[in-house]
């Protein structure tokens, strides 16, 4: 087997069978996604599509949350990099989805906890979505001032039809496992306790399977959209950048950020 990446936010297994566990692993963060987080996230999957020793994908996240999304801060405005490495850090973003929707093998996103924001989007972009009964998938972008991304703009209203998709894009509504499996968004749910083992379980039967076969039927499935959701997500960053960086984006950071100290000090 080729060397497996050593990662500081993402934990890679690489299993005998050819399944690669990618785990965000933040746990104290809630799985929360830095800068250094999407650098990761990149880096896991262009390894797991180049790899010959890869055949199947199980996306998971370590600890209570899946993930809580977006990290966030109040930028410093003084820092005269600040333009540049914002800019680094959309086109790091565009290329997250960018690869997701490129990736040749399957993908089993197995939620073991609240998926938010980012962490509930590129769900989209995964072929099979499980999760534990007590996940719930939430995308705050009008809260913050942001949004749609991940191509949820246009996987969305096709997986859960236009008004659930308004609900929780335009409304922010936060849909429970038991909604989106009823929709269609997830495939089944699975007890938490020993819910990784069940995952690996799945996967490993996946793995089975020929390889050149998977390629050939999902390219099938997805090969006739990619250029498409290629062109969805260029558009979506290039609104997410103009949105983070509008005023009534940072008025609606800044009052999440001082909520969320004010939350952390009563405790």
């Amino acid at each position: 087997m080729g060397a497996v990446p050593k990662l500081e936010t993402i934990e890679i297994t690489l299993f005998p069978s050819g399944v690669a566990e990618i785990a965000l692993n933040r746990p104290k963060r809630y799985n929360a996604l830095s800068p250094q987080s999407y650098r990761d996230w990149l880096t896991a999957f262009q390894w797991a599509a180049q790899s010959e020793d890869v055949k199947v994908v199980l996306l998971t996240g370590r600890g209570k949350y899946y993930c809580s999304g977006q990290e966030l801060g109040i930028p410093d405005f003084s820092d005269p990099n600040l333009p540049e490495e914002m800019e680094r850090r959309r086109k790091t973003t565009h290329d997250v989805v960018q690869e997701m929707i490129r990736f040749p093998k399957l993908i089993i996103a197995g939620v073991n906890g609240p998926a938010i924001g980012f962490g509930a989007t590129t769900l989209g972009l995964c072929d099979v979505v499980y999760s534990v009964p007590e996940a719930t998938f939430t995308t705050p972008f009008m809260k913050l001032g942001f949004c749609a991304e991940g191509c949820s703009s246009v996987l969305f209203p096709r997986i859960m039809g236009n008004s659930r998709a308004n609900e929780m894009l335009l409304l922010g509504r936060t849909f429970s496992a038991q909604e989106m499996e009823q929709i269609g968004f997830i495939s089944r749910t699975f007890p938490k306790e020993n819910f990784r083992e069940q995952m690996l379980t799945i996967a490993e039967e996946g793995a089975k399977f020929s390889l050149e076969a998977m390629k050939v039927t999902k390219d099938l499935i997805h090969g006739y959209e990619r250029k498409f959701l290629e062109k969805v997500n260029d558009i979506e960053m290039e609104r997410l950048g103009e949105r983070m960086a509008s005023p009534d984006s940072l008025q609606s950071i800044l009052r999440f950020v001082e909520e969320s100290k004010r939350k952390k000090a009563k405790l």
